[in-house]
């Protein structure tokens, strides 16, 4: 019965992607337009800090997972 969850679950997000990648790309706006940020807008700081917290959660789930194997 796993097998086939996890055989549903393949198809179904590669399903998905194939629908997102066919989502058809809406024209931007004039360049100079009020409201509408330029064309590959950089992420600045923020990826610091999702790099930071993906690092300690990392940390966090084998710590948590060592402690369950020696229990």
């Amino acid at each position: 019965m796993k097998k086939n969850t996890t055989l549903l679950t393949t198809v179904l997000f590669l399903l998905i992607s194939v629908f997102g990648i066919a989502q058809s790309v809406l024209p931007s706006a004039p360049e100079g337009a009020q409201g509408t940020p330029p064309v590959g807008l950089p992420i600045d700081n923020g990826i610091i800090f999702l790099f930071v917290a993906g690092v300690i959660y990392g940390v966090y789930k084998l710590v948590a997972k060592k402690k369950a194997s020696n229990v």
